[in-house]
């Protein structure tokens, strides 16, 4: 065979080869490798978001609590965007240049190819007239957004509210979030945020080359539909919820009520409040900032955030704790003087009054302080003086089985615990066990070391009207159509007192309102059984009341804190007495006393600003009659404040929000 032949055949088999290469690269590219018919589908396809509306939030008549409205959102991808008139879209958008390319320049940081926020939370008044226009402006598009609307403006702090997605979060959620998306903040918007938030729906659009929608891409076979967040069902009611806030108008404090029966929370006041109208839209910022510099602090939850010293409200635990460990009868006497010697150490009734002979159902019905303290030596000193750290543990136990000291569970964000002391608290204070009953005896009346907030003081009285047992509060009782309650908040939690013990306890509190310390706060045809507190707080005091009624199946029970205001029948327990007959009648009736929801509505006892703000520091709102001063010092050395609203914590310091009357922590 020639070399003419060869080359034929060399030749001829190399183009064959170059066939075959080509052949299969095309066989790679069009049915095996995806990538390049992704990019052609992109040239065509057009993926919008579809982003759905929260779940609305009713009370438990079906009152509607918090909605939506719609808004607009103006996406850029930055890939798609074409030269235009920069200057027209500006003016449209009353932004100038410089923020244009501040916010193009954030945009193409995110992605050049995936949409984000230019503009946000446009109204449908300013949309109207954008949207004919926006088709001169390739790149840009619209989005349907929802923001919530407050029709009422109550129960901010129980609502909470959503605020954009951080950069952390987007992080930590998997791809779930995208910058622009919402998420729950604060409240229940937080705690239930999962349910409410709903699906992300995506429309497939067919575009031209300019960008311009020409319609659904395969018939909208491929898209798929935004499903709507759960419609919650809270336990609040509307009606003794707008009445709590208007009475505690021009007040600090809170009011929270449940329904011993069940647990749920019927009533949730912290005040000062906020409309929470102020926490949507474009000003949200402006209004956020305003309100995180005023003194009174708003956003504080004081029903779960704030701590008090519960004052004589508390007096009933060790009473009940005696009787069950048979230290006591219901008739043990106690001839009180006026004052109480515990060691060398005075405790005066309030007034320094002479109750004669108590016992227990006339100690609680005129609050005699000696009584409370006789009893909480009695225990304490048990064993003998040397084995009192072993007894106040002891005691401690019994009265955290009461909700006190710890969290209750609410399902709410950053419930506090209050403040239970241990014997190993005094022990370090006191360098060892050289303490006694005598140095605590603060404790007996609510004093000294002892915080609690008010949802623990509420659930305390569901204890007591339930006689021996509560159910852990809680705020949502239903998600959709279904009445959906967690497991544990079905639970009784029995406090370790026999039934029998409360009869005779329940009689002074019933004697308080019928003719005692709350007299004047008495419902006609409502047997309602309280106590009051006048808790100490240096030179001032909180006004404190307890409650539940009727006394035979009892359907509330209440706590009532009003910072400053003294003793706790002037002005919490007429408050108290509105909520209930509110609740169980809806109206309320002339009271043989006088008292009127618009005298105590209208009342302004705000503190001056500079004043409040003076006391935050170093503990002074304690008086701590055992360890005042060494317990200051404590605070002072934890606290490292540089400024009275200091709000900011790391993982492991604890920052304090110290007024007069109440000691908050935040992100325990």
């Amino acid at each position: 065979m020639n070399s003419f032949f060869i080359r034929r055949y060399v030749i001829s088999g190399i183009f064959i080869t170059i066939i075959l290469i080509l052949l299969a690269k095309l066989f790679y590219i069009q049915i095996i490798d995806k990538q390049y018919s992704t990019y052609a589908t992109k040239n065509v396809l057009h993926k919008v978001k579809i982003y759905p509306a929260r779940g609305p939030i009713l009370d438990r008549n079906g009152k509607i609590l918090v909605q939506n409205e719609p808004s607009y959102d103006i996406m850029v991808t930055p890939k798609e965007v074409k030269p235009f008139d920069t200057v027209e879209l500006c003016k449209l958008m009353n932004i100038d240049r410089d923020e244009f390319n501040r916010r193009m320049q954030k945009a193409i940081k995110y992605s050049r190819t995936a949409a984000s926020p230019f503009e946000k939370q446009i109204s449908i008044q300013t949309y109207a007239s954008l949207q004919e226009r926006l088709s001169e402006f390739p790149g840009f598009s619209p989005v349907t957004r929802y923001l919530r609307t407050y029709p009422d403006s109550i129960a901010a702090q129980f609502l909470g509210y959503i605020g954009e997605v951080t950069d952390k979060q987007i992080k930590q959620s998997g791809g779930r979030y995208q910058p622009g998306d919402y998420i729950g903040i604060t409240g229940v918007e937080r705690s239930y945020e999962d349910v409410l938030r709903g699906q992300v729906g995506i429309e497939n659009l067919v575009v031209d080359s300019r960008g311009n929608a020409k319609g659904s891409y395969a018939n909208g076979a491929l898209d798929t539909a935004a499903i709507p967040g759960a419609r919650l069902t809270s336990s609040l009611d509307i009606r003794i919820q707008k009445l709590g806030e208007q009475l505690m108008k021009g007040k600090l404090g809170s009011i929270v009520a449940i329904e011993p029966s069940t647990g749920e929370i019927l009533c949730f006041v912290s005040s000062p409040t906020y409309d929470p109208n102020l926490m949507v839209g474009r000003e949200r910022g402006n209004n956020a900032a305003k309100m995180y510099s005023d003194p009174f602090d708003p956003f504080l939850v004081r029903p779960i955030q704030a701590y008090y010293p519960p004052g004589s409200s508390f007096k009933p635990l060790s009473a009940l704790i005696a009787l069950q460990s048979n230290m006591i009868t219901t008739q043990t006497s106690y001839d009180c003087r006026g004052v109480y010697w515990a060691g060398n150490h005075p405790v005066p009734c309030f007034h320094h009054e002479v109750h004669g002979i108590v016992t227990l159902s006339s100690a609680v019905a005129q609050s005699c302080n000696g009584y409370f303290s006789m009893v909480f030596e009695k225990i304490i000193n048990s064993k003998g003086a040397k084995q009192t750290a072993t007894t106040f543990d002891e005691w401690r136990a019994k009265v955290a089985k009461f909700g006190l000291g710890s969290k209750l569970g609410l399902d709410l964000p950053s419930e506090g615990k209050g403040d239970l002391p241990t014997a190993e608290t005094y022990n370090k204070i006191y360098h060892g066990t050289n303490w006694r009953s005598s140095t605590v005896v603060s404790l007996a009346i609510g004093q000294g070391e002892l915080l609690a907030t008010p949802l623990q003081l509420a659930n305390i009285e569901c204890a007591i009207a339930n006689k021996g047992y509560y159910y852990k509060p809680h705020l949502i009782k239903g998600i959709g159509d279904q009445e959906i309650i967690k497991p544990e908040y079905k639970v009784r939690n029995y406090v370790g007192i026999d039934s029998a013990y409360f009869d005779q306890l329940i009689d002074g509190m019933q004697a308080v309102v019928e003719r005692g310390t709350a007299k004047a706060s008495s419902i006609p045809g409502i047997i309602m059984c309280g106590k009051t507190g006048t808790a100490q707080i240096r030179n001032t005091a909180n006004s404190v009341f307890v409650a539940f009624a009727p006394r035979n199946n009892p359907k509330i029970a209440v706590a009532v804190v009003v910072e400053n205001g003294g003793e706790g029948g002037k002005w919490a327990a007429p408050i108290a007495s509105f909520i209930v007959e509110k609740y169980l009648r809806d109206s309320i009736t002339t009271r043989e006393s006088g008292i009127t929801v618009d005298y105590f509505a209208n009342a302004n006892l705000m503190p001056d600003p500079e004043t409040y703000l003076g006391k935050y520091r170093y503990g002074q709102f304690l008086k701590a009659d055992s360890i005042r001063k060494a317990f200051a010092d404590s605070l002072r050395k934890r606290q490292n404040i540089k400024s009275a609203g200091a709000r900011k914590t790391n993982s492991k310091a604890v920052a304090y929000n110290l007024a007069p009357a109440v000691k908050r922590r935040v992100n325990e």
